[in-house]
């Protein structure tokens, strides 16, 4: 397949990371994208947050007209059913929970119903591209295409090649990378992680132990590492924005079995945290609110 040949997409899973990819295939790309999650208020509330994000940061700030909107939401189609979503397209994006057996599941069922000649990616942060292509019978156009968030601010996409990844699936989805604005970078499958969270994941484990110690207030771990290392966000504060407390508590498992019980495992703040419903991401509590509301006081 070459990247002239894609015209229509899916986005599997339309929450915080969901809706952003199904919002820049079709805004940036110029894509029909078939939206798909578990219910129609899934959906719904998906498509009424790319509406938003178009209104607010786009119209308002008058870089995008009302009919510009208007055509950019006619691209996406809404459903429940993955088996309809993906029956005529060339590309998919799956941004399901970060749970490998989920996922699996997730790649049997597109593998089923999915043209032969659709390239299937997965919006996975670290697991493992060789093992969900293994559910499929097509592991030569299964590749990990990670997106960072915000979508829209941040350039980085990581292109995973799993073990039988072929180079073709490799270069049209760093191709399509490139059409929607991104700059995307490519590794193996082999590194838990990647690339850039395998590296964040040390400060980010780091910063978690000094909170854990008592050593600073959340604010003051996030503002030395902006201000010493010019970062653009704290760690904590990222990690609250993007729910990552609750992402790593879902993914322990696999991380074990990757990275070992000394490097995987939870760390005990979290699981606390996670425990006590503070997972962070958009409308929930995380480590800020933990501190201030629990772990300051305990």
């Amino acid at each position: 397949m070459k990247l002239e040949e894609i015209k229509r997409t899916a986005v599997v899973g339309v929450g915080l990371m969901g809706s952003q990819i199904a919002e820049i295939l079709a805004r940036l790309g110029g894509y029909e994208v078939s939206m798909v999650d578990q219910s129609d208020e899934l959906v719904r509330r998906g498509f009424k947050t790319i509406e938003g994000r178009l209104e607010r940061y786009f119209v308002a700030r008058g870089k995008m007209t009302v009919k510009d909107k208007e055509d950019i939401l006619g691209r996406l189609k809404l459903g429940t059913s993955i088996e309809e979503a993906v029956k005529e397209v060339d590309f998919v994006v799956e941004v399901v929970a970060e749970n490998m057996e989920a996922k699996k599941d997730v790649y049997r069922r597109l593998d089923d119903s999915a043209p032969a000649r659709t390239i299937l990616a997965t919006n996975t942060s670290g697991l493992s591209i060789t093992e969900i292509a293994a559910a499929t019978k097509r592991p030569d156009k299964v590749v990990g295409m990670h997106f960072f968030n915000p979508i829209a601010v941040m350039k980085l996409i990581e292109v995973v090649k799993g073990a039988y990844t072929s180079d073709e699936t490799v270069e049209v989805t760093s191709a399509l990378s490139r059409k929607i604005g991104k700059e995307p970078v490519v590794c193996r499958d082999i590194s838990y992680g990647f690339l850039a969270n395998r590296a964040y994941g040390v400060i980010m484990n780091e910063v978690v132990q000094m909170l854990w110690e008592r050593v600073a207030s959340p604010e003051d771990i996030d503002k030395a590492l902006k201000l010493g290392y010019n970062l653009p966000m704290g760690p904590l504060e990222l990690g609250d924005m993007n729910g990552t407390w609750g992402i790593r508590a879902v993914a322990e498992e696999d991380r074990v079995k990757e990275l070992g019980p000394e490097k995987g495992r939870l760390h005990p703040l979290l699981r606390i945290m996670v425990r006590a419903g503070y997972t962070g991401g958009a409308g929930k509590k995380g480590i800020y609110d933990f501190w201030k509301e629990v772990l300051s006081k305990w």
